[in-house]
C-alpha cells in the first residue's frame, strides 16, 4: 500500500471504524425500538454521522498532540495495537498538520450536514453534543499536561465517549431516563478502559510529562481504578437492563462477562503487557453491547 494511504489508515485507526458506526447505531435503534419503525436509509445516514463524527475526534486527538507525541520512551505497544501500521502520521511528519486539520473540518462539516437533516430538535440536541465532545477532547489533552493530585482531565474528558451512543439515541428519541441509563451504563465504562490504556502506555506517559491515572497514582492503583469502574458499569448494567429486551440483555451479559475475565489477566498479570491482552476483551464487550441492542431493534422488524 502507498506510504501515505498507510499514514491515513493508521490516523483513522482504520481497523476499528466498524464499531463507531456501530455503537452510534445502538443509540438510534434503541430509540427506533422504543417508539418508531427502522427506516433503513435513516440508518444508514445515522451510521455516517456516527462515523464522521467519530473519526473527526480522533483527527483532532492527534492533531492536537502532534507535538507532544515526538517524545517518546520507545515504547511501541499501544501505537501498534490502535494503529495497524504502528505509526503516528503526524508526529513523525508522515501527514502534513494542515492536511489533518482539513480533514478534520471536512469530516466534521460532512458530519454537520448530515445531523442538520435529522428532524428538529433532534438535529439541535446532536449538534450540541458534536461540539461539546471535540471541546472536552481539547480540554482533557491540554489539561492532562498540568500537574494535578487527582485525574479531573480523564474524569471529564470520557463524558465525550459515553454521550457517543446517547447522541445516536437523540437522533430519534429525546433526552428521556432510557438516555441517562444508556450514558450511566457507558461512562463508568468508558473510564475503566481509559485506565487499561493508560496503564499500557504508562512509560510513554512519563516521558512526555503527562498526568494519567498511572502517572498521578501509580500502576497499582490504576489496577483498582480499572476494577472499580467495572464494578460501577456492572451495577449500572443493572438499571440499563431494565429499559432493555432479552437479546440486548443477553448481549450486555456476554460483554460483563469479558470484562470480568479483563480484570482477573490486568490484576494477576501486573504488567502493562497483561493490560494489552486485557484490551481486546474491553473492545469486545463494546461490540457486543451495541450489537446486541441493534439486534434487539432489528430482529423485531
Amino acid at each position: 500500500m502507498n506510504a501515505t494511504l498507510r499514514a491515513y489508515a493508521d490516523l483513522l485507526r482504520i481497523q476499528f471504524s466498524f464499531a463507531w458506526p456501530l455503537l452510534f447505531c445502538s443509540g438510534y435503534l434503541l430509540a427506533i425500538g422504543l417508539s418508531g419503525t427502522v427506516i433503513w436509509a435513516d440508518l444508514l445516514k445515522v451510521a455516517l454521522i456516527g462515523f464522521f463524527g467519530f473519526e473527526a475526534g480522533l483527527v483532532l486527538n492527534d492533531y492536537n498532540d502532534r507535538e507532544i507525541d515526538k517524545k517518546s520512551a520507545g515504547d511501541n505497544r499501544l501505537t501498534c495495537y490502535w494503529r495497524f501500521y504502528g505509526t503516528r502520521p503526524l508526529a513523525e511528519g508522515l501527514i502534513p498538520p494542515r492536511h489533518a486539520l482539513i480533514l478534520f473540518c471536512l469530516f466534521t462539516g460532512i458530519a454537520a450536514v448530515l445531523i442538520l437533516t435529522l428532524p428538529y430538535p433532534h438535529s439541535i440536541y446532536v449538534l450540541l453534543i458534536m461540539a461539546y465532545s471535540y471541546v472536552v477532547e481539547i480540554f482533557y489533552q491540554e489539561e492532562k499536561r498540568i500537574p494535578q493530585v487527582f485525574p479531573f482531565p480523564q474524569v471529564i474528558g470520557r463524558t465525550d465517549f459515553a454521550l457517543f451512543p446517547v447522541a445516536g439515541y437523540i437522533c430519534a428519541g429525546l433526552p428521556d431516563i432510557t438516555a441517562a441509563l444508556y450514558f450511566l451504563f457507558f461512562y463508568p465504562f468508558a473510564l475503566a478502559h481509559l485506565g487499561a490504556n493508560d496503564l499500557i502506555d504508562e512509560a510513554n506517559d512519563r516521558a512526555r510529562g503527562l498526568r494519567t491515572v498511572p502517572t498521578i497514582y501509580d500502576a497499582e492503583r490504576t489496577r483498582i481504578w480499572i476494577a472499580g469502574f467495572t464494578i460501577i458499569h456492572a451495577m449500572m448494567a443493572f438499571l440499563f437492563a431494565t429499559r432493555l429486551g432479552p437479546v440486548p440483555v443477553a448481549g450486555i451479559a456476554s460483554g460483563l462477562v469479558l470484562l470480568v475475565i479483563a480484570n482477573i489477566i490486568i490484576l494477576k498479570g501486573k504488567t502493562p503487557d497483561a493490560a494489552l491482552k486485557a484490551l481486546p476483551l474491553f473492545h469486545g464487550a463494546m461490540v457486543i453491547y451495541a450489537a446486541g441492542i441493534c439486534a434487539g431493534t432489528l430482529l423485531a422488524v
